[in-house]
């Protein structure tokens, strides 16, 4: 796990919609992830569930995965899709089968789940030619937004530690506070 998780006490701020759209949009994050409408997305690091309903219209099936059980009971009270499920879990220990999920994510939560074992386990989740689509917190950020920036990984390093993985990175984009990574199984 990276350096910290977001406090559960302050959930409603993830749920901001003006900001968390502003870092990137629902349609940003749908365009990255290119889903059929039958396919199987994990949310790594879920929350409130704040993308997780963004993303959910387009797919079969959701896994909304969150280390915190606090974050899923505010996701219920919320109200769930149905074809969201919520998974309280460590992202370094996924409780999925091998080739289990067709495409996965992450939105801000990257810095707090990078690790080997943690990219190791999502590439195990992915399904042949899955897909990865990470958006966290640049480490050229200003830190006015998000974790501070000694917390935070650089796009590149983040590139290269999903290549050692076994990951091809098709897409890199770093704006001013941002980056997005979309990473595919070689």
């Amino acid at each position: 796990m990276g350096h910290h998780t977001f406090d559960a006490d302050r959930a409603d701020k993830l749920e901001d919609a003006e900001q968390r759209y502003r870092f990137v949009s629902a349609e940003e994050l749908l365009w990255a992830l290119s889903l059929s409408p039958d396919d199987t997305v994990a949310d790594l690091g879920s929350g409130t569930g704040f993308f997780t309903d963004d993303v959910a219209p387009h797919a079969g099936a959701v896994y909304a995965v969150d280390l915190q059980a606090a974050m899923h009971e505010y996701y219920r009270e919320k109200g769930v899709p149905e074809n969201v499920e919520l998974v309280t879990s460590d992202v370094s220990d996924l409780p999925f089968d091998d080739g289990d999920v067709d495409a996965a994510f992450s939105t801000m939560t990257y810095h707090e789940f990078a690790s080997d074992e943690a990219i190791a386990e999502v590439r195990r989740s992915l399904a042949p030619n899955g897909r990865l689509v990470i958006v966290d917190w640049a480490a050229t950020g200003t830190g006015e937004a998000g974790p501070p920036v000694e917390e935070r990984y650089s796009a590149d390093e983040a590139a290269d530690a999903l290549r050692e993985a076994g990951f091809e990175i098709e897409h890199a984009a770093v704006r001013p506070e941002t980056f997005l990574l979309i990473a595919t199984l070689e």
